[in-house]
């Protein structure tokens, strides 16, 4: 298997995504943050996600449409963990300690921009591949805008809201990359079929 610029980015990517995953998933246990275990759970599904990428480039358009599809759903697990640990927040809304909260999320934004510039270039290349690969970590430096933002609001509103609202916000962004992913799929597994007839 050679290692094409594509399959070059997304380790990188991978690499960058498994790193920041461990990091701010502890800065979330300690603090109690929702925006930010929603979005240690999406680092984390980020480094599979272009972990599955690596392998599957150097597969046929009909392998690659499969496991765009897989990738979809992968993409959509974070919005699930979101829900259930927004839940769990929503019964105690206590505001999580916003220094740890804003450092960690622009280290995340950091993190998530150089990953987004390693990627932009392939976004149009290598089909649904790629462009669930680019959506994530567009998505995800979105989402550390927001997660920024909530800290900031809850310096002046003394209140767990901001944080839930925001993770919450980070899993429907996660739920409409899963869906554009699949289209993407299923747009490239009519036209495997196609060059198949």
């Amino acid at each position: 298997m050679s290692l094409t610029p594509l399959r070059r980015a997304v380790l990188a990517v991978a690499l960058i995504n498994l790193g920041y995953a461990i990091i701010e998933f502890t800065v979330a246990r300690l603090i109690g943050s929702v925006s930010l275990m929603a979005d240690s759970i999406d680092f984390l599904e980020d480094a599979i996600l272009n972990l599955l990428i690596f392998f599957a480039a150097a597969w046929s358009l009909q392998r690659r449409a499969r496991i765009g599809h897989v990738l979809a759903l992968v993409i959509l697990v974070p919005a699930a963990a979101t829900v259930v640990t927004a839940v769990v927040k929503i019964l105690d809304p206590t505001r999580p300690d916003t220094i740890p909260l804003t450092v960690t999320a622009l280290g995340a934004l950091l993190a998530n921009l150089v990953a987004a510039s390693i990627l932009v270039r392939h976004r149009h290349q290598g089909g649904s591949l790629a462009r669930a690969a680019w959506l994530s970590a567009r998505n995800d430096a979105l989402a550390n805008v927001a997660v920024i933002a909530a800290a900031l609001v809850a310096l002046a509103w003394v209140s767990g809201w901001p944080d839930i609202i925001v993770g919450l916000g980070i899993g429907l962004l996660n739920a409409d990359a899963g869906v554009k992913v699949w289209r993407a799929a299923s747009a490239e597994r009519l036209e495997a079929r196609k060059a198949e007839a």
